[in-house]
């Protein structure tokens, strides 16, 4: 008898061992599909809307993760584009934050518009705040301005001029190249008309050795109907990949394009604009190079309106797009998007919307991207015919 209880205890703790191993499995099961689910989600945040005191307007919007870990965003605000007293704002979003600070004016000219904020902190630790001044009506009489901090943006040094021809203009963050330099894209915009750029508007780079503190132009890209606001990305060193908005009007069609322009020596030299098959509303557009080597492309996939605002992503260093989901859609306008991946690997985007009234913030893994679009057609940067 007692033979008997004993092998049916033993019995009875295996199976108990039995199902707490199960229980074990099904919470690692439950747990993985959790975090599966958590990457592949999009979390998107109004930062400002109508509602802040820095006037309606606020566009474009640039962010840049600080060494401390701290978000800082930029945007240039006021009652409207051409309005006369517009001005460069800053906020913060600190490391365990939920709360951005309220906007205060970094760049701010009595006499004179800003534009175009661009933030980018290099590896020294500097702060840079290039930004766009606007003398004359349209933005063809534009020159390009820097700021610095040495505290983390906490404080910015008196301007100072990076480039001073008429039409100059940054819309794009600047790369480390692996040289050590630095690659600044700007472009140069003809033509005083704010519905229409000149078909000589082109794209260029400014190459910045920290050494010597001076800047080398290269040479300017052409395309059919003009190009602007290059996003640079560096392949492997010396050869680096550039997409630009395209130039022309803003009436519907079917012929407006991506311009892609390539360089093998360290964006010293760039091959002409070629038209590639994304779509493009005469809109900004973004290329980023994450850590893993992929390119992130972020566009407004139609040829007539700024929506919808879609990312996707390259694995053989943009010739294919095979990967891409819309992070905005519906009615209005998601545009000039600003994309960095930050120190946790998570890709941040900011665009504006609500007819550049509202800055938002979308929150994502690489993964997010990857989920949704498997079966998804490949987009191509090719030229066209």
């Amino acid at each position: 008898m007692s033979f008997v209880i004993g092998l049916t205890s033993a019995r009875s703790k295996s199976l108990i061992e039995r199902m707490r191993l199960l229980q074990i499995l099904l919470l690692i099961i439950s747990g993985a599909v959790a975090n599966s689910v958590a990457n592949t989600n999009i979390i998107t945040e109004t930062v400002f809307g109508p509602e802040t005191l820095t006037g309606k307007y606020k566009h474009p919007a640039s962010i840049t993760e600080l060494s401390g870990g701290d978000l800082y965003l930029a945007y240039y605000g006021g009652e409207g584009e051409y309005a006369r007293e517009t001005a460069v704002f800053g906020a913060r979003l600190n490391k365990d934050g939920k709360q951005w600070t309220r906007p205060e004016a970094i760049a701010r000219n009595p006499f004179q518009s800003m534009g175009n904020p661009v933030l980018w902190e290099a590896a020294d630790k500097l702060v840079w705040l290039f930004f766009v001044v606007r003398p004359g009506e349209t933005w063809s009489s534009s020159r390009i301005m820097g700021k610095i901090s040495k505290d983390g943006a906490q404080t910015w040094s008196e301007p100072f001029v990076v480039a001073w021809e008429a039409g100059m203009m940054v819309r794009s963050r600047p790369i480390l190249l692996s040289s050590g330099d630095y690659l600044l894209p700007i472009y140069h915009e003809t033509g005083a008309d704010p519905e229409f750029t000149a078909p000589d508007t082109s794209s260029l780079f400014l190459r910045f050795n920290p050494k010597t503190r001076e800047w080398a132009e290269s040479n300017r890209v052409h395309s059919r109907i003009g190009n602007l606001q290059p996003a640079v990305v560096e392949i492997s060193p010396n050869q680096l990949l550039a997409f630009c908005r395209r130039g022309g009007d803003y009436k519907p069609g079917t012929r407006g394009f991506v311009v892609r322009t390539e360089s093998q020596d360290g964006g010293r030299t760039w091959t002409p604009g070629i038209e590639t098959e994304f779509p493009n509303p005469n809109s900004a557009l973004e290329l980023i190079r994450l850590r893993n080597g992929h390119l992130l492309f972020v566009f407004n996939n139609s040829f007539d309106d700024r929506t919808p605002l879609t990312a996707a992503i390259s694995t053989d260093h943009g010739k294919t797009f095979p990967h891409h989901r819309n992070l905005a859609t519906g009615d209005g306008d998601f545009a000039y998007p600003t994309a960095i991946q930050t120190t946790d690997g998570q890709i941040h985007v900011t665009y504006t919307s609500d007819e550049r009234t509202v800055v938002r913030h979308a929150v994502f893994s690489e993964e997010a991207i990857f989920a949704p679009s498997r079966n998804n057609q490949s987009l191509r940067s090719s030229s066209q015919p």
